[in-house]
């Protein structure tokens, strides 16, 4: 295979899964079940449904996609709306944890049924079982393969005078 063949294929990959991926994305969040939670919320009680000891806002910011103000709104709504708390980290005394509280277990499981219950029917209306096995293997081999992420240093702007 040629360079320019190679890249082309690539990036029509990469392309397709996108498209995949945005317009998967849109039809969950138009045609949900997630009453008055936005689904970025549902997917911060998600990735706290699984962390009985919570997890760091730092954390939260890898799971959620989202930037470190923009977790910390979600946050502090989802801690007025009673459905998260915030812990002192056992293994640091000066940082803070968020946990679901009760509440929070409830909904994020109510949600996640209905959840689950769409995501089974979009996927497996294109896609048969050996296929979604070989998706979920594809997937998790580009996940695999990507180097971590580490937040980098604002540059300062330079004023050009």
């Amino acid at each position: 295979m040629t360079t320019e063949s190679r890249t082309r294929l690539a990036n029509e990959a990469w392309e397709a899964m996108f498209r995949a991926q945005a317009t998967l994305a849109r039809e969950f969040e138009l045609a949900g079940e997630w009453g008055d939670f936005p689904p970025r919320e549902y997917g911060v009680l998600y990735a706290l449904a699984g962390e009985p000891d919570g997890l760091r806002v730092t954390d939260l910011i890898d799971d959620a996609l989202l930037t470190q103000a923009g977790v910390s709104r979600l946050v502090a709504r989802l801690e007025k709306r009673g459905l998260v708390e915030r812990r002192l980290d056992p293994d640091d005394g000066r940082a803070t944890r968020i946990a679901l509280t009760a509440d929070g277990r409830e909904t994020q499981r109510r949600l996640g049924r209905a959840h689950a219950r769409h995501v089974t029917r979009v996927m497996t209306r294109a896609l048969n079982p050996d296929q979604l096995r070989m998706l979920r293997a594809l997937a998790g081999a580009l996940v695999d393969a990507s180097p971590p992420v580490t937040p980098q240093p604002r540059q300062p702007r330079r004023n050009s005078a």
